[in-house]
Order: C-alpha cells, then structure tokens, then sequence
C-alpha cells in the first residue's frame, strides 16, 4: 500500500512538473494553451462530493461531478437540467419526479443510470457527517438535521421511503414543503457518484445490512475521496499535498466540451511566489492576497486582466467560542494573564469588548481600498431580510474599555488575558484582519496578548478541532439562495458554526425557528430584523464589512466576464473550466 501511494504522488508530480515545463516554454503571455493552472494557498481537503463543504474542495469537485439540476446562466433563481431533462412537483410539494438523462457515461466508463442517483442521496442521508453539508437535504427529505440514526427516529425505511427508483425516474418524498429543496440539489454535495465504482473501492454497498455501520462515518480521505468518478466535463489525473491534476473527459455529454485540456492546481503558500509565477505566465489564476495587493501589485501589469465590482453574496465574521474544549486555546486555562478559561467568551462583556476594538473603518480603507461598507448581521446585504435600517456596530476604543472593565467583575481587567486566535494560512487578508484587531486590544491594557496562528485550511474546518478554536474567521457562501442558510448556519445553536460558537440562546433559537417556516415575507423580515439586533446586542461575532468581489486573471483566458460569472460556483471566475478558453 505505501508503496502504491508513493507512487502515485511521483506521477503526479512529475505530471505538474512537465505541465510546467510546457509552460515555461512558452511566451511570457500565459503558457502552454492546453493547460490551465492555478495556485492558491489551500490545500484541498476531499474530491468526495458528500463530505464537499468548503471552496477549495468544491471548485474540484463541481468540475468532476455534476447534479440533478444547476442554476442558469449567471442566475440565482432560475434552475436548468443538468443530469435530470426535466422534473415536476405535486400540488403539496412533497413529491419530486426527475426524469434522468440517458447517454450519459462516468469517467470510469459505466453507464449514469437511476440506482446512481439513488444510491448517492442515500449515501448522503446515510452518512450525514459533521464536516458535510448534508445537514440540509436531510432536513428535507427526512425532518431532521441530525446525523442520520435511529436516536433520531430515522430508519432505513425512511431512507429509502425518501429516495427511491420508478424506472427512469428518480422519485423523492419530503415529509412537509419546502420552498428551498429544488436550489438545495444545486449544490455540488448533492454530485452524482457513480455506485458500481464506489461499492467495488471499499465505499458503502447501499444496503440495508451494513447502513447503520456507515452513519457519520469519516468521508474527507474516503477511497471516493482518492478515486473519484463522476460525469463531469474533468477527470481526476492525480492528487497529493501540494497539488491536484485533471485531465478533460473525452467521453463527456455535454454540448459544451472543454476547450482547455488540462487542469492543475497548485499549493503554493507564498504569496510572493504565486504573484511572480502569475506575472510571469506560469499561472492563470491565483489566490492574490486581497485587493490591496491586486492594485498595488498586479492591475496595470502586462498580460494581468482585473474582474471588479462583482456581486458578493458571502458573510464573514470572527466567531467567539464560548466554551472551549480541553486541550484547545486556553494557555493556563485560568484568567491569570497567562491564558483564559474555557468559558471566557461567554460573558457579553468580554465580546462587546472584542466587537468594539475592530476597526472596521480602517480594514475598509486599507484592506478593501475604500469600497464596501459595515455590515449589521451575517447575511449579504443583497438577500431579503437584511435591514439597512439597523446600525452596524462601531470602532471605539472607550466603549471597548469600557466593556473589558465590566468583564467578569472586573478580573479581565486586572488579571489581563493571553489568548490565541487562528486564520488560515495564506489567507492574508483573515492575517491582517486579526492584526489589526490585536493592535487595538494590546493598546486598551498592556496586560493584555493576543497570538495569531497560521494553521491548515483542512485543519481549521474539521469538525472536531473547531470547538479547540478560541477565535478563528468563519465565512459562509451560499448553498442555496434563503436567507436561512446564512442565519441557521452562523446564529442558531444547532447551525453549522455551532461549535465554534458555543452559544446557547434559546430567544435566539427562537426566532431563527420561527422565521424559517413562515412564508409570509413581511413577518420574515421582522423576525430577521430582530435576530440581527439580538446578534449585535449579545455581540456574537466581530462582522466584517461588505466588499465586492474582486479577481485577477491572465488575459489570455477568455469566458471570463459579468455575464457569466455566478458567485453560487466555487471557482474563483464563477464558472466551470470547461467554459474558460485559453489562447
């Protein structure tokens, strides 16, 4: 086995080392036009579309998987066939019928049929892990976000109730309405496996004899994980820690072949490596470090094209962990200066003080260059239920003394504190954000420390390392377009950043409760409105402000633009590699 496993990484690399070399035998204008290379400061922790939940394992997957059904165009809201021709509801809505493509071949050569699909939203049921995004389709198809087990009143005939086979057809059945279901198949999670592959590599066989076995298990370094096979327009050549290689799958169905033939992505920590290789015409498209650098560093250079003034439809804030677990962040693990106790974070005060000492007049001035603006909630300013109305709270260093002075009756104050707070490495605006911050918490009381620490992205996102965090960023992009994806996932208990937070606010619970099963908009909006408040009243998050999407690329690579970018694509472009062109 080790053997094997060496020698696949040295095939891979040496596949990215002649990719390369192509490269570099071409002009200075963008390299070998068959090969599309990308550096970023990621590593990419899974290509299996059911544990897929972050950006830098999607923008992989989504090109070597596809779903049912996709959005259109640059569109939020309109829906197209991708793997299903057509589908309809019942007049409830708890009954969907998708009519499956034929002719559709997996990259392992075996035909896309029916049991695919129904083996892949079983699968998904089945294992429902923590680090997945598979919350969402069980709380539709079964009721319940949990991981899926007979604690939870899930039995495999629900499973199989919920997702079965009428032919061609693939029949799903939803306990009650839900008006976000259809978007919810949209995202690459849901990407179809194929189940003859899967079962003959080690993954679950489908049945009911070993399902209970397979609930939560582990999918991130899965044998789907090393071998993948999906319908995607690009088939995976090879993947180890510093990059992953793809090829264009001559057997795809689709009208729109790739034009680009290879795909590499590279892992490339520095930041000043990956600028030179862009500028050079050794990479297509890297991960640039912010706006800041894109303009003092890249816009106006030969060969460098600039995307700007794009739709963000992401929220970002550092997150407060109110109960950190043993072994995480705590130094001393008592409030004596040398670090904090577990539960530091569940005083308001302490928060307030925190929310009050970012500076988010200066991040927008020096990070964003002017453009954006504070935020009051973690939703984008551009989906329903966000109030503009609401005052974002402010920068001030007296407020914020004045908040660490009431802070556990006045032992923060006089004891002081030593806390360390984790961004992921690379990400050089999430560093200077947290810079910035610890500039200004330093200043209020010299007994006061914070450490910043670089960490892994793969790291950072695990489930059971988040509650070990004292304070990291926490970012969402939509999975579908409902303000419930953001809200549920960032406030409520049992949300996805749940455990970062460690809040246990049952007004708060409340509310987000009632506001996702309502269908009248106007009270939806009250109710967002007052989650919002209730967020900044208790200071949950340091929010950080709006910014509009911004991207460089060479400009060489054509399909690139407004009209086809969709920020709800995991790509940097905000579309598939198969639409890019490189001459």
């Amino acid at each position: 086995m080790k053997r094997n496993k060496i020698s696949g990484a040295v095939a891979l690399t040496t596949l990215a080392m002649t990719l390369a070399a192509c490269n570099n035998k071409e002009n200075a204008g963008g390299g070998a036009s068959d090969t599309l290379v990308i550096q970023q400061s990621a590593d990419i922790p899974t290509l299996d579309p059911g544990t897929t939940y972050d950006t830098a394992s999607a923008q992989v997957v989504e090109n070597l998987y596809e779903t049912l059904i996709g959005y259109k165009g640059s569109s939020l809201t309109e829906l197209a066939p991708v793997l299903a021709t057509e589908w309809s509801a019942n007049d409830a809505g708890t009954e969907y019928r998708f009519t499956l493509r034929e002719g559709v071949k997996f990259h392992s050569g075996n035909d896309f049929t029916c049991a695919d699909a129904e083996y892949t939203l079983r699968r998904n049921l089945v294992t429902n892990t923590a680090d997945s995004g598979n919350w969402f389709i069980a709380e539709s198809l079964l009721g319940t976000p949990a991981n899926a087990n007979d604690d939870k009143g899930v039995t495999w005939q629900r499973i199989t109730d919920a997702v079965k086979c009428d032919g061609n057809v693939l029949v799903l059945k939803l306990p009650k309405t839900d008006p976000a279901f259809l978007a919810k198949l949209a995202y690459i999670g849901q990407g179809i496996v194929d189940s003859k592959h899967a079962t003959e590599i080690g993954e679950w066989d489908g049945t009911e004899a070993t399902w209970k076995a397979a609930v939560g298990k582990e999918l991130t370094g899965s044998p789907l994980s090393q071998k993948p096979s999906g319908t995607g327009a690009y088939k995976l050549v090879g993947k180890d820690a510093t990059s992953v290689s793809a090829t264009a799958f001559d057997g795809y169905w689709g009208e729109q072949k790739p034009s680009i033939k290879n795909v590499v992505i590279q892992k490339v920590p520095e930041q000043a490596a990956r600028i030179q290789a862009f500028l050079k015409g050794d990479a297509d498209f890297i991960e640039e470090g912010g706006r800041s650098i894109i303009s003092s560093q890249l816009q106006g250079k030969p060969g460098v094209s600039v995307l700007d003034d794009l739709p963000n439809t992401t929220a970002a804030g550092f997150s407060m962990n109110e109960n950190i677990a043993k072994g995480g962040a705590l130094g001393s693990g008592k409030l004596d200066g040398q670090g904090i106790p577990a539960n530091f974070f569940s005083d308001a005060d302490v928060r307030r003080g925190f929310v009050a000492a970012f500076d988010v007049p200066t991040y927008i001035k020096e990070v964003q260059e002017g453009k954006g603006a504070p935020r009051n909630f973690l939703l984008p300013d551009s989906f329903p239920g966000y109030d503009t109305n609401i005052e974002a709270a402010t920068f001030d260093p007296e407020v914020a003394k004045a908040a660490f002075q009431r802070a556990w009756g006045g032992q923060v104050w006089k004891n002081g504190f030593t806390v360390s707070i984790s961004y992921r490495a690379g990400a050089q605006t999430q560093q200077t954000a947290m810079e910035l911050l610890k500039k200004n918490i330093e200043s209020l009381n010299p007994k006061f420390k914070l450490n910043i620490v670089a960490k892994e992205w793969s790291e950072l996102i695990k489930a059971d390392n988040a509650p070990r965090e004292a304070m990291i960023m926490s970012a969402w992009a939509p999975d579908y377009a409902d303000p419930d994806n953001f809200v549920t996932t960032f406030y409520a208990s049992t949300g996805y950043y749940g455990p970062r937070l460690n809040a246990k606010d049952a007004q708060m619970d409340s509310l987000i409760t009632e506001a996702r099963t309502t269908t009248d908009r106007a009270k939806r909006d009250d109710l967002y409105a007052q989650i919002a408040k209730r967020g900044l009243d208790q200071a949950y998050y340091v929010i950080m402000p709006a910014s509009p999407n911004v991207f460089t690329y060479r400009d060489n690579i054509g399909g690139v633009g407004e009209s086809t970018y969709n920020p709800m694509i995991a790509f940097w472009a905000g579309t598939y590699w198969k639409n890019l062109t490189k001459s």
